[in-house]
């Protein structure tokens, strides 16, 4: 045998001793350090369920403001279109009434005897534009058949603008 070894065999038990109570104290504080944590874990896991039910609430309220935002693009492109169509309904309106206003320009029918405007006496009625018998007689009140009787020979579909008819008694 050589020498060391016979020299150090005596304080190889104790240094054996003194190591395994070091170990067993720093795994008694690791075991206390470890249960501590997990407290700290067991304590946070309740805050961490809480942002995740947050996290879901603020994920589904953007979901919702995502539809929201889809559907007021939606009736904005719809009330366009609305407006579209009643901007050329008014162009057409407008059109119709430049029409009418036009029509309602050309000169008054004259006497034949190119004197004046057409006039009507008592018991007469001057034809102006689109006018026709059922026209003439809701405005006079009167009937259609009484007007055909007093104005024999004369058509309601053949009236001219600056025709005198005669109107029945009320």
């Amino acid at each position: 045998m050589d020498t060391i070894s016979r020299e150090n065999n005596s304080m190889l038990p104790v240094g054996g001793i003194i190591v395994g109570v070091i170990g067993l104290l720093l795994g008694g504080i690791a075991l206390v350090q470890i249960s501590k944590t997990n407290k700290i874990l067991t304590d946070h896991q309740a805050k961490i369920d809480k942002i995740d039910a947050i996290e879901q609430t603020a994920n589904t309220a953007s979901a919702n403001a995502d539809k929201a935002n889809a559907f007021t693009k939606q009736v904005y492109d719809q009330t366009q279109t609305a407006f579209t169509n009643v901007g050329n309904l008014i162009g057409e309106v407008k059109a119709s009434v430049t029409k009418i206003e036009d029509a309602m320009k050309k000169p008054v029918a004259t006497a034949k005897g190119g004197g004046g405007p057409v006039v009507a006496g008592p018991g007469e009625y001057v034809i102006k534009a689109q006018d026709s018998f059922a026209k003439i007689a809701r405005a006079q009140g009167v009937s259609i058949a009484d007007i055909q009787a007093v104005n024999p020979g004369v058509e309601s579909k053949n009236l001219k603008v600056g025709q005198k008819i005669k109107l029945p008694k009320k």
